[in-house]
């Protein structure tokens, strides 16, 4: 799914104008990238969670040349966690119905 795709769906289901719902469902995710820049965390109730968390240091090999180890510096990742709700309506998919998803296919499993 887009952003396209989720202000369409907003738009028909609450009867307001595209453009609005645009403005309004990106100056969310503004709204949440700026909080994570600053290092905060994002709570979103039955959906989950957003937080900024440090990865160490590491060596990494260069698969061109995998005699040569390539120093990765830490650096500042975004990790996501999902809500309750979330997790158990995944955890309904069976690894058939995901194929099916990924192939284009329905499935008769809605996932929120």
């Amino acid at each position: 799914m887009t952003k396209r795709d989720l202000v369409i769906r907003i738009s028909n289901d609450t009867n307001l104008v595209q453009q609005k719902v645009l403005e309004v469902v990106q100056k969310t995710f503004d709204y949440i990238s700026d909080a994570l820049a600053d290092g905060k965390k994002i709570e979103l109730r039955n959906f989950g969670v957003f937080e900024v968390k440090v990865r160490k240091p590491r060596v990494g090999r260069n698969p061109n040349a995998p005699e040569t180890d390539v120093r990765i510096p830490p650096r500042a990742v975004v990790k996501f966690k999902a809500g309750k709700e979330m997790r158990e309506a995944v955890l309904k998919l069976s690894p058939k119905e995901l194929r099916a998803m990924k192939n284009g296919r329905k499935s008769n499993v809605k996932v929120l």
